[in-house]
């Protein structure tokens, strides 16, 4: 069993604890952007998500 020492980074630098945090969202987040780049889903462009979204904001905000 290998022990790692695990060093803290500076909170000016990186939002992460320690390195292996780190490195363990990286993988995370790059798999997370495969699996939607390899998704089969229909793909919305942009302008038209846009839209939707500031459609849905504009009726939250009439309702709050």
């Amino acid at each position: 069993m290998q022990i790692m020492k695990t060093a803290t980074l500076d909170p000016i630098v990186s939002a992460f604890e320690t390195q292996e945090h780190s490195n363990a969202y990286d993988i995370w987040f790059k798999t997370k952007v495969q699996e939607a780049m390899n998704s089969k889903k229909p793909r919305i462009p942009h302008d038209e998500f846009v839209k939707l979204m500031q459609e849905r904001l504009a009726l939250l905000q009439k309702t709050a």
